[in-house]
């Protein structure tokens, strides 16, 4: 049985990320890795092979801590392959790590981490200039949580084949209770929907709000849970701030301080329009999407897969889980590819187009079984609007077969697109 769940005992799932890793080592003395809490960085560091002989140093810990602001030269002492888990918490360690580097020959290894977004941190950007290169580690995608390599799928597409499903079938949970669940690492393993719901209740308590609070002063707690709970109903929907801060009675300034927050914090992404001027009627606001669809689940107040499937975020959070799951493989590209949506003023819209050098990749979302002509329509506008630089358009839906639409459109079913 292939279900998340249907193994009580914990196994070290190897990512998909750590070949990049691995390959980053041999070469950069400083390898930077961000991402949201309990997305599995600690665990990737201190099981993965390129670094599970690292020493590890968590500035979690508060004696370690105080150690780090005190005294960062001593807490690095004698140490030439090492793991700082959390380093924002010590930017003090910076100057000291940028020494170590230039005087050793850039011979030592060092891995950062941590929750914040990094590039978004002016000091480490400047003092490690030339030293570091940069990852960030997602929710795992479907196939990687079962062992699996990735599918394939996009590969062949932006190579200009026709797409082959990959071997071996997956037993699925009900989508409903996919979405529900989402795909950190600590909930693959827990069974019964009111224990995930528990879960990510503690997760937004202990894990955002503490470390928010920690990061940034938040003068009403409420105020930031309802601004939360307002940008979940509306994940995968234009981002329009003015009608978010009125519908829930906060200052537009502190709203956008709010998304700043959780945007540093992995926790949301926003999605920039594609706009290369082909046609000048192009929207040009960015869309909102969670970094998980389960935390969008909750934070929705969708508790149960019978609430998911006759929600009307049901099309948003479908979203999201593509979203996701396209995050991971545009991570594993290098250079890393990049997402956008793409929308006219007059409501034509293409979900996410993939950027991957100067080669794209159009794909809508559809939560449903089947995909009908009427489906493509928008597809065929995108790609006769940029027919040179467009490999392929894709129907992402909820069917068991690759079906070729078009000459250029493919219908893919979402658990094999990554």
């Amino acid at each position: 049985m292939n279900r998340f769940h249907s193994s009580p005992e914990w196994k070290y799932i190897p990512r998909w990320i750590t070949p990049h890793l691995a390959g980053a080592l041999e070469v950069h003395p400083v390898v930077v890795i961000t991402g949201a809490r309990q997305v599995g960085k600690s665990t990737l560091l201190q099981y993965g092979e390129p670094t599970q002989d690292f020493s590890f140093v968590s500035l979690d810990d508060m004696d370690v801590l105080a150690e780090a602001q005190k005294n960062p030269s001593a807490l690095l002492t004698g140490k030439t392959r090492f793991i700082i888990d959390e380093v924002p918490k010590a930017p003090q360690l910076l100057p000291e790590i940028k020494r170590r580097v230039d005087a050793t020959q850039r011979q030592v290894r060092i891995v950062l981490s941590g929750s914040t977004n990094l590039l978004m941190m002016k000091q480490i950007s400047e003092t490690l200039a030339g030293r570091a290169v940069f990852f960030s580690l997602d929710a795992m995608a479907l196939r990687e949580a079962h062992f699996l390599p990735p599918s394939g799928v996009l590969d062949a597409l932006f190579a200009g084949k026709i797409p082959q499903a990959p071997e071996g079938a997956l037993e699925l949970d009900p989508l409903p209770e996919l979405l529900i669940r989402g795909f950190l690492p600590p909930l693959l393993n827990i069974p019964g929907i009111s224990e995930i719901v528990r879960w990510w209740e503690g997760y937004v308590t202990t894990f955002l709000e503490r470390d928010l609070r920690t990061f940034s002063r938040i003068d009403s707690l409420p105020d930031f849970r309802r601004a939360m709970v307002a940008v979940a109903l509306r994940s995968g929907q234009l981002l329009n701030q003015s009608e978010i801060a009125r519908d829930i009675a906060l200052p537009q300034p502190t709203l956008h301080r709010y998304l700043n927050l959780l945007e540093v914090m992995n926790i949301l992404y926003r999605v920039p329009a594609f706009t290369i001027n082909r046609t000048k009627r192009l929207m040009k606001s960015p869309k909102l999407y969670w970094f998980d669809c389960g935390l969008a689940c909750f934070l929705a107040g969708l508790y149960e897969p019978e609430a998911v499937q006759g929600a009307r975020e049901w099309g948003g959070l479908m979203e999201t889980l593509i979203f996701q799951h396209l995050r991971v493989w545009c991570s594993l590209q290098v250079p890393s590819a990049r997402i956008f949506f793409w929308r006219t003023t007059t409501g034509q819209e293409v979900d996410f187009v993939i950027e991957k050098g100067t080669c794209l990749l159009a794909i809508e979302v559809k939560s449903d079984s089947q995909v009908r002509y009427r489906d493509l329509g928008n597809l065929r506008l995108f790609l006769s609007e940029y027919p040179d630089l467009t490999a392929a358009g894709v129907v992402v839906y909820t069917g068991e077969e690759i079906v070729q639409l078009d000459e250029q459109i493919f219908a893919i079913p979402w658990h094999i697109l990554v």
